[in-house]
C-alpha cells in the first residue's frame, strides 16, 4: 500500500469537486501497419504489467481526510477490462481520430478499478493503427506518462521478451487498518516538523536565502493572480470535450530558436500565443495584454528521475503576448516574461510549497483543495504543457511508432488547453476544448501559421 502525495491527491479532489470533469491525461501513439490482433495487443501489455505496479492498484480515500488517498492492490484485477478495441469510420483521417479522442476523454475513469485504459484503434489512413493511453492525472504527470512508452514499447523492431510475472496481490486494507495507520502518521507529524525546523536553524544562511527566494516568488505569483481580461476563453464547462491537433518539425523549432534566440519552450509558447491571437480575432474580440494568462507546468525531476510515476511538477503563470501582431516581438516578449519568472523564483516557491504540504496533516490541506476547486477563478485562461518525448524510435510488436499526439485535461473555468510533445523529429500539439468550443481548428491553424511566420522572419538586431 502506498500513499498519494498531496499533489497527486489534488487531481483526485479536483475531479470530485467538478461534476462531469475528467482529470485523465492521454496521448495517441500512431504506428505503421498492419494493426495487431486484440490477442497480440493483450499479450504485449500482459508482458509489461510487472514493470508498472500502479496499473494493478486502485485508489481509495480515507474517512475524514485523516490521511491522503492510498493505492492498494486490486485483488480482482482483469486486464481485459482496461484494454479496449475500436476502429475509426472511413476515411480514418485526423478529423475522425480527433473525434474519437474527444469522445473517449469526455468519460471519467471508473473509481472502482485501476485508473487507466488503453485503446487499440484500427482503420487509420495508410493502413496505420493507434494506441490511445488514458491515465488519471493522480497517477502520472506529462513526463512520467510519456516515459511509460519506453516501458511498454521496444527500442528496436525485435520485441523484447515478456517480463516474468510474480505478482501476488495483497489483501485490501480494512477501514480500521487505514484509519489506525493514518492516526499513527498524524502522531509523528510534529516530530518530523521539528526535525525540519532544527535542520533549517543549523544552516541559517541557507535558510535566509531560501526564505527570501520563496518570498520573492510568492510575491510574483500573487501579482499573476490578478484577474485576466474577460473574454470568450473562460466560462463554465460541460462534461463533453472537443479535440483537435496539429504538427510541426523539431528542426523548424530549433532553427527558429538558433536564429531568433530563446529556448525550445519559448518558441512553442510564442507560437501558441499567435494561435490564441488568431482565435480571439476570429471571434471579433480584441487581443489585449492581459487576455491570455497560461498555467505552464514545469518538470522538477532531477536527471534520471523520469521513471518516478507520481506528479513532480511546479508551475509558472505567464501572460501570452497575444496583443502583439509581430511574431518576432511575441517571441521576444515570451522570452522576457519567462526569464523574469525564473529570476523571481516562482517555480522554486511553488515547488517548496508542494514539498511542505507533504509534511502537513492531510486533514488541513484537503479542505483547501476543495475550496479552490469550488471557487470560480479568473486568473488562468488556459494551460500549455510542453513535454519532450523519446528521441529515438520505438516499436510495438515490430511496428514503428510514427508520432505521439498529446492531450491535456481542462477544468475549473479553463475552456481550452494546449499540450505539446516532441518525438524523434516531429512535434505534435493537441488542443482540448469544451464541447461548446467548436472553432478549435482556428487555434490549431493559428499555431501552425505562427510557427511559419517565425520561420520566415529575420531578427531585427543581432541575437545575444
Amino acid at each position: 500500500m502506498d500513499r498519494m502525495t498531496p499533489l497527486d491527491a489534488l487531481f483526485l479532489e479536483a475531479e470530485d469537486e467538478e461534476p462531469g470533469v475528467s482529470m485523465a491525461i492521454s496521448s495517441i501513439a500512431v504506428f505503421e501497419g498492419p494493426a495487431p490482433t486484440y490477442a497480440e495487443f493483450a499479450e504485449l501489455l500482459a508482458g509489461r504489467l510487472p514493470l508498472i505496479p500502479r496499473y494493478r492498484q486502485k485508489a481509495r480515500q480515507l474517512p475524514f481526510d485523516l490521511g491522503p488517498p492510498v493505492w492498494y492492490d486490486d485483488e480482482h484485477f482483469e486486464l481485459d477490462y482496461h484494454l479496449r478495441h475500436t476502429a475509426l469510420p472511413a476515411p480514418g483521417g485526423d478529423a475522425e481520430l480527433a473525434a474519437l479522442m474527444a469522445r473517449l476523454m469526455s468519460a471519467r475513469l471508473a473509481r472502482d478499478r485501476p485508473l487507466w485504459e488503453y485503446w487499440l484503434v484500427e482503420g487509420l489512413q495508410d493502413g496505420r493503427w493507434a494506441l490511445i493511453s488514458k491515465v488519471h492525472h493522480c497517477m502520472v504527470d506529462g513526463v512520467s506518462g510519456t516515459d511509460l512508452y519506453s516501458v511498454v514499447l521496444d527500442p528496436s523492431p525485435r520485441p523484447r521478451a515478456a517480463v516474468p510475472d510474480k505478482w501476488s496481490p495483497q489483501a485490501e486494507p480494512s477501514t480500521f487498518g487505514l484509519t489506525a495507520a493514518a492516526l499513527g502518521q498524524l502522531v509523528l507529524t510534529p516530530i518530523r516538523q521539528l526535525r525540519l525546523a532544527v535542520t533549517g536553524l543549523r544552516q541559517p544562511r541557507n535558510l535566509a536565502y531560501r526564505s527570501w527566494s520563496i518570498g520573492r516568488g510568492l510575491w510574483a505569483l500573487s501579482e499573476a493572480l490578478r484577474p485576466a481580461t474577460r473574454s470568450s476563453l473562460t466560462g463554465s464547462l460541460s462534461s463533453s470535450r472537443r479535440y483537435a491537433f496539429g504538427r510541426a518539425e523539431v528542426a523548424q523549432v530549433k532553427e527558429i530558436r538558433h536564429r531568433l534566440g530563446g529556448t525550445f519552450n519559448d518558441v512553442v509558447l510564442a507560437a501558441v500565443a499567435g494561435g490564441f491571437r488568431s482565435l480571439l480575432l476570429s471571434r471579433g474580440e480584441t487581443p489585449r495584454e492581459n487576455s491570455v494568462r497560461t498555467l505552464v507546468p514545469v518538470n522538477i525531476r532531477a536527471p534520471g528521475q523520469e521513471s518516478i510515476r507520481d506528479n513532480r511538477v511546479s508551475l509558472m503563470l505567464a501572460k501570452l503576448p497575444v496583443h502583439l501582431e509581430d511574431p518576432v516581438e511575441r517571441l521576444a516578449a515570451v522570452r522576457t516574461r519567462l526569464d523574469e519568472l525564473k529570476t523571481d523564483h516562482e517555480i522554486d516557491s511553488v515547488a517548496l510549497l508542494t514539498e511542505l504540504a507533504r509534511r502537513e496533516p492531510f486533514a488541513l490541506i484537503a479542505p483547501g483543495y476543495r475550496l479552490a476547486a469550488r471557487l470560480p477563478q479568473r486568473s488562468v485562461v488556459t494551460v500549455v504543457t510542453n513535454v519532450p518525448g523519446p528521441r529515438e524510435p520505438l516499436y510495438a510488436l515490430g511496428r514503428r511508432l510514427v508520432e505521439i499526439i498529446p492531450y491535456v485535461p481542462i477544468g475549473s473555468t479553463v475552456r481550452t488547453g494546449v499540450s505539446i510533445l516532441s518525438y524523434c523529429d516531429s512535434v505534435a500539439f493537441g488542443v482540448t476544448g469544451d464541447f461548446e468550443e467548436a472553432d478549435l481548428a482556428v487555434l490549431v491553424r493559428g499555431v501552425e501559421d505562427s510557427l511559419a511566420e517565425l520561420a520566415a522572419a529575420r531578427p531585427s538586431e543581432p541575437v545575444s
